[in-house]
């Protein structure tokens, strides 16, 4: 349950998320905006850090290099999301961004990447996945 609630979460403030950076680089441009709130996001992180003190610092150690760019994803992530937002709107950007998000967890679970442990292919996920995807293209029209 606890789960679920965290992923419901994070889906709204990804749309908030999205739609305030697309707004912000309205004004201030796509790079200046990305920049920024990463900036402004490395501060609150590291304020909260302050305060709980999770992890381990021997972590870095043991943590494949790999691991440590996710950061970097973020920057695409935030770059894309407003942009498409500005071009598209935010529904049909955030519709494309839920499917290419299934899709790529649907292909590291099933081949096991990242040292996720493997899922075999059912029916059913395809299945739902392609009903997102014609959900996707029903909206659009």
């Amino acid at each position: 349950m606890k789960g679920l609630l965290y992923s419901l979460a994070a889906g709204i403030f990804i749309t908030l998320q999205g739609a305030f950076n697309a707004r912000l680089s309205d004004d201030l441009g796509p790079w200046h905006t990305t920049s920024l709130i990463h900036l402004i996001g490395f501060i609150i992180s590291f304020v909260i850090y302050l305060f709980v003190r999770d992890g381990q610092r021997g972590g870095f150690q043991k943590t494949p290099f790999l691991y440590l760019l996710g950061g970097t994803f973020g920057v695409m992530i935030v770059f894309g999301q407003m942009t498409a937002i500005n071009l598209i709107g935010p529904t049909f950007a955030v519709a494309v961004l839920l499917i290419a998000q299934l899709f790529s967890a649907f292909i590291i679970e099933t081949k096991g990447l990242f040292e996720e442990q493997k899922q075999r292919i059912s029916w059913s996920k395809l299945l739902g996945i392609a009903l997102m995807f014609c959900g996707v293209i029903v909206f659009k029209i």
